[in-house]
């Protein structure tokens, strides 16, 4: 499989994991399209930087952003879903809000956008989604109901999706890209964003597994 990489897009481009991974990239030599809900990236720009207004959780916003990038007549190398919420991180009731609006963004959201992207996904390319290893069964625990179940969702999404996809020979990787000192992760979080970002530029040139549930702190496959 061919792991060079040259036209990649970003969900959630603006800060965080996102805007380092954007930077990595760019840094490394490929050609960005970052989506952002605000459609720019305050304080930063690049020649290779193509930014697109884009909010996952919205249907329509997701066609737009598509047809976008279809003028650009671009056929993506990567896909990195990494557009995400996590709105219940400290609580172990469900709701029904938090529980809408988690799965419209993390759930709902990531599969339609990376359903209405596919066709822009050369053949050998990949698709990555940002979850997290406390989706896996084995790490369950009574806080964020919604947040868990919404990235294991995606869990099994990838892994039907690698299925779908194997005759194109495109890899897809649910991803755990470390307990990292985002807003969401907090600061005392033992993974920096760079380190973060670091580990997922790894996985995705480096990486050879499809279906796989991949763990940036182990820098390995780890079992569902």
């Amino acid at each position: 499989m061919n792991n060079s990489i040259t036209n990649v897009l970003v969900t959630g481009a603006s800060n965080g994991i996102g805007l380092d991974l954007t930077k990595k990239l760019l840094q490394e030599g490929a050609a960005v399209i970052a989506i952002t809900r605000s459609g720019e990236i305050a304080d930063f720009s690049h020649p290779r930087l193509t930014i697109i207004q884009g909010d996952i959780s919205n249907e329509e916003s997701i066609k737009i952003a598509a047809n976008q990038v279809k003028e650009l007549g671009i056929k993506l190398d990567c896909l990195v879903n990494n557009a995400g919420v996590g709105l219940d991180l400290g609580d172990e009731i469900p709701t029904a809000a938090l529980m809408n609006a988690t799965f419209a963004t993390n759930t709902t959201g990531t599969v339609l956008f990376t359903e209405a992207f596919l066709e822009h996904v050369k053949d050998g390319g990949q698709i990555v989604f940002l979850s997290t290893a406390m989706a896996l069964v084995r790490n369950i625990a009574p806080n964020a109901p919604a947040y868990r179940m919404s990235k294991a969702a995606i869990n099994i999404y990838a892994v039907m999706l690698s299925q779908r996809l194997a005759d194109k020979n495109i890899r897809v990787t649910p991803l755990h890209p470390g307990w990292v000192q985002t807003r969401m992760g907090g600061d005392t979080a033992p993974v920096t964003i760079e380190q973060s970002a670091n580990g997922i530029y790894k996985a995705i040139t480096e990486n050879t597994h499809t279906g796989k549930f991949w763990n940036i702190e182990l820098d390995a496959v780890e079992e569902f």
